[in-house]
């Protein structure tokens, strides 16, 4: 057995998210679908970790995953047989043997996706309109600057987050940029991790300061308080793509995957 890394692009727009779910067509199962069939292994014998998996919608050009296989096809003629096997809104961009101690998930670094929008009254240019919110309120990306450097850092992101059972919401902001382009709004948004729904409602905060529903501070506020507030929407996902995920040097892969699996704690004087 062998283990690959999986470069993987995909539209999200048809797809129930990246994770496999029964009766609905997800990112995991096309690709799980199509490596058991190149290979001819039973669809039981192919798992895929990713490096984080996305919402219902949610576009990535920069998603990574993981698959432990038999030494049978080297990693070139595999990308060549998935270009054939795969449909067209899904294609992985490179095959290669991972390293020691890689771990699609818990050895990434940090996550960067970037949530793209338009506030033009004459809405999204139409050849972009999959990949383009339009936001029918005008904008100030001033404020939403503002509002966004108040987030940064190390924080419990609970009243940004959809909670599940046993996992942490603590999580640390690396970049929160909103970029006004002639062709819209970019907001990157940088982190070593994220929980559900966390990107989409950091944006529907920011939003909400950029029309001026919410002043400034108000995010930050609406942070401490660990809560969730009616007041934030979260945003479609149509909008937002993983664009990159960063890892470690191969030597450090293997310790960052053990503390990524430890579960975090802020320290008492931010608790």
């Amino acid at each position: 057995m062998q283990r690959l890394r999986l470069d993987v692009a995909y539209d999200g727009g048809e797809f129930s998210g990246w994770a496999t779910q029964p009766g609905l067509r997800t990112v995991q199962g096309e690709l799980e679908l199509a490596l058991a069939r190149v290979l001819r292994l039973e669809p039981s014998a192919v798992a895929l970790t990713c490096a984080g998996r996305t919402d219902a919608g949610v576009h990535a050009r920069g998603q990574v995953a993981h698959v432990d296989l038999p030494d049978a096809v080297g990693p070139p003629e595999l990308r060549r047989r998935l270009a054939s096997a795969l449909p067209a809104d899904v294609r992985v961009r490179s095959v290669a043997v991972a390293p020691g101690g890689f771990d699609a998930r818990f050895s990434a670094a940090w996550r960067r996706y970037v949530y793209r929008l338009t506030d033009d009254p004459a809405g999204a240019d139409p050849l972009a309109r999959r990949h383009v919110l339009t936001w029918k309120r005008r904008l100030d990306c001033g404020l939403m600057v503002q509002a966004a450097g108040h987030l940064l850092g190390e924080h419990d992101f609970a009243a940004y987050c959809r909670k599940r059972e046993g996992a942490t919401t603590i999580r640390t902001l690396l970049r929160l940029d909103v970029e006004e382009r002639p062709d819209g709004i970019e907001t990157t948004v940088m982190a070593d991790a994220f929980c559900h729904s966390m990107v989409r409602a950091l944006m529907g905060a920011l939003l909400a300061v950029g029309d001026g529903r919410l002043p400034p501070d108000e995010p930050a506020r609406i942070l401490a308080t660990g809560v969730r507030d009616q007041r934030v929407t979260v945003l479609p996902a149509r909008g937002l793509t993983l664009e990159e995920v960063g890892y470690p040097e191969d030597a450090q892969l293997g310790t960052r995957a053990r503390q990524a699996r430890t579960l975090r704690k802020l320290p008492e004087s931010q608790a």
